[in-house]
């Protein structure tokens, strides 16, 4: 009996507890979601810009001028007159190479001479006497003959020696090898008591000029033409002072503190890269650049003073990689926009149709649109800290 009541009490109280809960819960009512409005989306408004179209090609240094020091005589070398790695000039003495053998040899052909000079005054004064004795028919016609004929045996002897004792003075001065041209000098392939021959293929040594420089750099054909159909379609002008006028980035990516010119544009593509060959010229008075250094040219290639410049993050590409903005038009409504664009300066993309002035292109907010649906359009704020896009393609 004393049980029974005990669970009649728990039950009750049970019961009791369930239904104040339960009218406690239905007393109070859910909150209403508040009313939501048009996404809000940042955007970017385009406005027309100046925009110098650059190119980056890729390059290697060379010598302005290079000359391979080679004897012109064989002989020992007695001296060595300059430090590798200096700089010398022109006409100064590198080489000295014996000069006792052709010392002897002018001297010789100095003695042959005065001997051919020494016999020339006889037979002319021979040929001079006969030749009066003849036109009385004192001797015989073949007397004359043969004295003119010494005569000029004589003089053609003389002559023979005189040539013989230039080409022996001429092999005299080659004996000290001098340089040139101006330049650095490398290092020397011979040392003193080396025998070294007579136009040998090796060289002494090799002298360079580094002021100024040459940098050869390579451009595909293919970009070349894609570059001369895009300006004539977007109007660009190209400056021929400006386009000559090129500046140049180190290996380590630092740009070189001197601008160069372009020397000439190859008008032949070789077959096997496809590719042309452009010559700069660069000021190089403090050695800077040394031959074989990898480096790149920034060559102007053209101006535009309307461009329109779309910001990357702004821009998609479909499954077919065509690229496509979203804008909002006039009437705060999203719309899609097939673009078509030519190259990245900076992080934008230069459009040449598909976006005109004024349009405002949405880059914050792409996962809340849909064409034709209302958004609210706010200027898009870049990050604190970010960079100004660049002006100029790279």
């Amino acid at each position: 009996m004393t049980r029974n009541r005990w669970f009649v009490r728990v039950s009750s109280f049970c019961l009791a507890a369930a239904a104040a809960a339960l009218t406690n819960g239905c007393g109070k009512r859910a909150a209403a979601p508040p009313p939501q409005g048009p996404p809000q989306v940042g955007v970017v408004t385009l406005a027309p810009e100046r925009v110098v179209v650059t190119r980056e090609l890729p390059g290697r240094t060379s010598a302005y001028l290079i000359a391979e020091i080679r004897p012109q005589v064989s002989g020992i070398i007695q001296q060595r007159r300059f430090e590798e790695g200096a700089d010398v000039k022109a006409g100064a003495l590198l080489y000295q190479i014996d000069p006792a053998q052709y010392q002897a040899v002018v001297a010789q052909a100095q003695a042959a001479l005065a001997v051919a000079e020494a016999t020339l005054p006889a037979a002319r004064s021979r040929a001079e006497r006969l030749k009066g004795l003849v036109e009385i028919h004192a001797v015989g016609q073949q007397d004359y003959d043969d004295a003119v004929a010494a005569l000029a045996q004589a003089e053609a002897g003389v002559l023979a020696n005189r040539a013989t004792l230039e080409s022996a003075r001429i092999n005299l001065e080659y004996t000290p090898i001098r340089a040139p041209i101006s330049g650095r000098i490398g290092r020397s392939n011979v040392t003193v008591g080396a025998l070294v021959a007579a136009y040998q293929p090796v060289p002494l040594a090799v002298i360079q000029q580094l002021d100024p420089i040459y940098v050869d750099v390579t451009q595909a054909s293919a970009d070349l033409l894609l570059l001369q159909r895009n300006m004539a379609r977007n109007g660009f002008e190209v400056d021929e002072s400006k386009v000559s006028e090129v500046q140049l980035l180190l290996e380590d990516g630092t740009p070189y503190p001197l601008k160069g010119k372009l020397e000439f544009r190859d008008v032949t593509v070789d077959p096997t890269t496809g590719s042309l060959t452009l010559r700069l010229v660069f000021p190089n008075p403090d050695h800077i650049l040394l031959p074989g250094m990898y480096v790149r040219a920034v060559v102007e290639e053209g101006t535009s003073e309307q461009a329109i410049l779309a910001p990357q993050q702004g821009v998609s590409r479909d499954v077919k990689g065509q690229a496509y903005a979203w804008v909002v038009n006039a009437e705060d409504k999203v719309e899609q926009r097939g673009l078509e664009v030519t190259r990245a300066i900076g992080d934008r993309w230069l459009v040449t149709s598909g976006l005109a002035a004024g349009d405002r292109v949405i880059v914050e907010g792409l996962q809340r649109v849909r064409p034709g649906a209302p958004v609210t359009a706010v200027p898009f704020q870049a990050p604190t800290g970010g960079s100004a896009p660049a002006a100029e393609s790279k």
